[in-house]
C-alpha cells in the first residue's frame, strides 16, 4: 500500500519523543530538523511497521531508517511500558539487527553512523566484508552486539561456519536494495530471507527501487507501506547538473580547464572503466594536481586508506574512482562532481551526482559527452524527463600548455605489447643454440621436389609396401602405425621432405629437449636389431602374409610343407585326376 498519512508538519528529531540518550547523540552530530524522507518514515517505523522507502541520494536515509531501529531497542532493553507499541515483544541479549548493503564502502558509512548515534547507549556494532581476514571478524560475532552491516557474502560465509545465527534477527533492513539485484545478490538475499524469522521487521531503502525489490517483499510475506519522495524529480535541486559536448580527444584537455575556471575545493571524478582510473589521476598528478585513484584493482585495505586520505584535510582533495564510489560515501564538502565518461545506466548517474550536494549544501556536477556518450545521455535525459542544460567554455578558460595523456600502451597487458627492438636472434630448429639469425626451415625453405609415390628409394617409408588410406586391408600393425620391416631413417635421403612428413604423423623428435619418448626409443631399438620375428598365433601370422600378397612387391617363398601336407596333397591330386 501507499504511504497516506501526512506528517510532514513535523520537522524536529525532538518531536518524535525520542529516547533521551538518542536523541543527545543525534543533537551532538549537529542535527536538528529533520529531511522529507525522515519525516515520514521514523514514525511508522517507531511503530514497527515494513517500510519500502525512495528518496534522492543525500537526503539522510541512513537515519531515517537507523534512528528509530536504535529507539526500539532502548526501550526494549528498559521494557518501557510509555510506548508500548515502540518496544520489541521479548527481545534478549542475543538479538539484533542485521543491515545489508551491496558494498565495502557502504558498509563502512553505515558503520560509522551507527557509531555517532549510539553515542552513549552501550551499543556495539559490528562489520563484515570480504576482501580481509576472517580471524578479527569471527571474534567480533564472538561478542555481544544489537548491530550487525554486512555485504551477503562473506555474512553467508560465516553462518555457514556457525557464527551468525540467522533466528536472533529482529529486524532486518535493506539499503540501496537495487542495488544488491544488479550485482547479483539476489539468490543471496533470498536465501537470508528464507532463514530469518518471519515475524521480524522488514525495510528497504534506496534512490532507485525496481519492481523486483517489492517482489521481494511480498514473496517474504510482507506488505510494506511505499514511501515515495522522489516521484517527481531524480536529483536533489540543491545540485547544477550540466553537460559539456566534446570531442573524445579533447577530454583531458576540459578536464584541466574545467578546474582553472571552477577552482573547486573538493572533486570527484568517475570513469566507467577501472583501468582509465589511474590513468586520469597519473595525467592529473603530472599536471599540477594531487589526485587518488580506487577502483576493484585496489585491496580492500588500499582502498580504505583512498577514501580516508580524500576525507581528511590535506593537498589530495581529487579522487578518480568506478562507480564502486558512487554509493555509501558521504564525504561533506564535495562541491564538483564530473562524469569523465557518461554511466550506462541512468540510475548510476543519478548516484554520481548525489556525492555533491548533500546536508543541504550546494553543488556542481558536470559531464563530459563525446560521440560514445551520446547513447547514454539519451538514456538519462529519458530517466530523468528533462534535457540536461549544456555548458559552454570561453576561450581563456582553456588551459594551452600540459603533460600529455598517459598512453595506453602503459597499462595494456603483456601478451599486446610489442616485442622489444634488442631481442636476440631466435632458437635454431635445430636445437643448437641461438642461430645467426637466418631463416627458421632447413634448406633454406625450398622443398626438394616431390615425384609420384612409385618413384621414391626402396627404403623410404613408402616402399614398406603400406596400403592406401581408403583399403580395407588394413593390418593391425598398419594400424598401430608401425612396420614389419626394418625402419630406416630417410632423413638424410630425402631432407625436408621426411622431416615433414614425420612431423604429420607426430614422429619427429622435440628440438627443445634433450630426450625422447620412450616410445620412438625402443622403435630405434628394434630397428637396429634387423626384421622382426612373429611369435604370435596364426591369426596374426595370416594377417600378415595378407599383407604381403597384396603388395606391390615380389611374392615371398612359401613354408615348406610337412609330411601330413604332402600325403594330403597326393591324395587330393589322385582325385583330381580322375
Amino acid at each position: 500500500m501507499t504511504d497516506s498519512i501526512m506528517t510532514d508538519n513535523i520537522k524536529k528529531f525532538a518531536d518524535f519523543q525520542l529516547h533521551p540518550k538518542l536523541l543527545a547523540a543525534i543533537q551532538k552530530m549537529g542535527y536538528e530538523n529533520c529531511t522529507p524522507i525522515q519525516t515520514r518514515c521514523i514514525p511508522l517505523l517507531l511503530e514497527g511497521k515494513d517500510i519500502a522507502g525512495l528518496a534522492q541520494t543525500g537526503t539522510g536515509k541512513t537515519a531515517a531508517f537507523l534512528i528509530p531501529m536504535i529507539d526500539r531497542i532502548l526501550r526494549s532493553q528498559e521494557k518501557n511500558e510509555e510506548f508500548p507499541d515502540r518496544i520489541f515483544k521479548d527481545w534478549k541479549d542475543n538479538q539484533f539487527i542485521l543491515i545489508l548493503v551491496p558494498t565495502r564502502e557502504l558498509v563502512t558509512q553505515v558503520y560509522d553512523n551507527l557509531n555517532m548515534l549510539t553515542d552513549g547507549t552501550g551499543f556495539a556494532s559490528v562489520f563484515l566484508y570480504g576482501g580481509v581476514g576472517y580471524d578479527e571478524q569471527k571474534a567480533s560475532l564472538k561478542k555481544p552486539f544489537q548491530f550487525l552491516v554486512s555485504t551477503p557474502g562473506r555474512l553467508i560465509d560465516l553462518y555457514k561456519e556457525g557464527f551468525v545465527d540467522f533466528k536472533q534477527v529482529r529486524g532486518m533492513i535493506f539499503d540501496e536494495a537495487d542495488r544488491m539485484f544488479d550485482m547479483g545478490f539476489q539468490q543471496d538475499v533470498f536465501f537470508v530471507l528464507n532463514r530469518v524469522p518471519k515475524d521480524r521487521q522488514l525495510l528497504m531503502f534506496s534512490a532507485t527501487l525496481n519492481l523486483h525489490v517489492t517482489e521481494m517483499a511480498y514473496e517474504a510475506g510482507s506488505n510494506p507501506v511505499e514511501i515515495d519522495v522522489s516521484r517527481d524529480q531524480a536529483t536533489t535541486e540543491n545540485i547544477e547538473d550540466t553537460i559539456i559536448h566534446m570531442r573524445k580527444e579533447e577530454k583531458p584537455k576540459y578536464l584541466l580547464s574545467l578546474f582553472k575556471k571552477l577552482n573547486p575545493q573538493q572533486v570527484i571524478i568517475f570513469s566507467n572503466f577501472k583501468n582509465k582510473v589511474p590513468r586520469i589521476a597519473q595525467f592529473l598528478n603530472d599536471n599540477g594536481y594531487p589526485a587518488l585513484a580506487t577502483s576493484s584493482l585496489l585491496t580492500q585495505a588500499q582502498r580504505n586508506r583512498v577514501i580516508e586520505r580524500f576525507k581528511s584535510e590535506n593537498k589530495h582533495n581529487i579522487m578518480v574512482a568506478t562507480d564502486l564510489a558512487a554509493r555509501g560515501l558521504d564525504i561533506k564538502g564535495v562541491d564538483l562532481v564530473i562524469n569523465y565518461e557518461l554511466p550506462e545506466d541512468a540510475e548510476n548517474y543519478v548516484h554520481r551526482i548525489g556525492r555533491t550536494g548533500r546536508a543541504e549544501q550546494k553543488g556542481t556536477a558536470v559531464s563530459f559527452v563525446s560521440d560514445r556518450d551520446v547513447e547514454s545521455l539519451v538514456r538519462i535525459e529519458d530517466y530523468l524527463k528533462e534535457k540536461l542544460e549544456p555548458m559552454w567554455m570561453e576561450d581563456t578558460d582553456f588551459v594551452t600548455e600540459f603533460k600529455p595523456f598517459p598512453e595506453d600502451d602503459f597499462y595494456r597487458p603483456q601478451f599486446d605489447k610489442k616485442a622489444p627492438q634488442d631481442r636476440g636472434p631466435r632458437r635454431d630448429s635445430r636445437g643448437g643454440g641461438r642461430s645467426s639469425g637466418g631463416p627458421r626451415r632447413e634448406f633454406d625453405n625450398k622443398r626438394p621436389p616431390r615425384g609420384p609415390r612409385n618413384d621414391r628409394p626402396e627404403n623410404s617409408r613408402a616402399e614398406n609396401n603400406r596400403p592406401d588410406n581408403n583399403s580395407e586391408e588394413r593390418s593391425l600393425e598398419d594400424r598401430q602405425g608401425r612396420s614389419n620391416e626394418p625402419r630406416t631413417d630417410s632423413r638424410h635421403a630425402n631432407g625436408a621432405n621426411s622431416v615433414h612428413r614425420d612431423r604429420k604423423m607426430g614422429r619427429h623428435k622435440n628440438h627443445g629437449n634433450k630426450t625422447e619418448s620412450s616410445s620412438h626409443s625402443q622403435d630405434r631399438q628394434n630397428n637396429n636389431r634387423g626384421p622382426k620375428k612373429f611369435q604370435k598365433n596364426d591369426r596374426y601370422q595370416k594377417s600378415h602374409d595378407n599383407r604381403k600378397r597384396t603388395s606391390s612387391g615380389p611374392r615371398p617363398k612359401a613354408a615348406p610343407a610337412s609330411l601330413w601336407g604332402k600325403i594330403t596333397g597326393k591324395v587330393k591330386g589322385l582325385f583330381a585326376g580322375k
